[in-house]
């Protein structure tokens, strides 16, 4: 019997662990660009977070984004996650 291995990832604003397929994952590209990654297959260092209002907020607020990928995070990506967190 082979069992699926089921990937987990913390998140960035609330430190929760939950399945990656429930998080959005921000990636630093090799270049330094950071961006939001839609299919999670970007190459780069990742941070994710959960699809709720509050934990954007928090990251936002408390500039965690900046600490993960120690550099200067664009309020554009934050303005893309929070399109995709809005109902």
């Amino acid at each position: 019997m082979i069992k699926k291995i089921i990937e987990q990832r913390s998140c960035v604003g609330c430190r929760a662990v939950r399945n990656k397929s429930e998080l959005i994952r921000c990636v630093k590209t090799p270049s330094g660009e950071v961006t939001v990654d839609r299919n999670g297959k970007a190459q780069g260092r990742g941070a994710y977070l959960c699809r709720n209002a509050e934990c954007l907020a928090k990251a936002r607020k408390k500039k965690l984004f900046n600490r993960a990928f120690r550099t200067t995070v664009d309020d554009a990506v934050y303005d893309e996650l929070e399109k995709m967190i809005a109902p």
